[in-house]
């Protein structure tokens, strides 16, 4: 897991089936300074996320279980909708 900020979001009126009804966000990762970096990600928002908000996301074959899809084609959903860290 990693935290990431919220960029966008992402619309897509043709998709795999196995996706219709997630909400899709662009995300960027965060580093310990919390600044953004590497590429944008699309991730599936399992908690109600919005722009500008800080997530906690998840990869792989637990991205799918979070999501409660085993067999659609996920690699990123976002789990957690962070207030605050504290780091030291």
């Amino acid at each position: 897991m990693y935290l990431a900020k919220v960029i966008g979001t992402v619309v897509s009126t043709s998709k795999d089936a196995r996706l219709v009804g997630f909400k899709l966000l662009l995300t960027r990762r965060l580093s310990v300074d919390a600044v953004e970096e590497g590429l944008p990600e699309v991730c599936v928002d399992t908690v109600g996320a919005g722009s500008g908000e800080t997530v906690i996301v998840t990869k792989g074959s637990s991205a799918r279980f979070a999501a409660d899809r085993s067999d659609a084609p996920i690699d990123s959903t976002i789990v957690g909708i962070v207030d605050t860290v504290e780091i030291g």
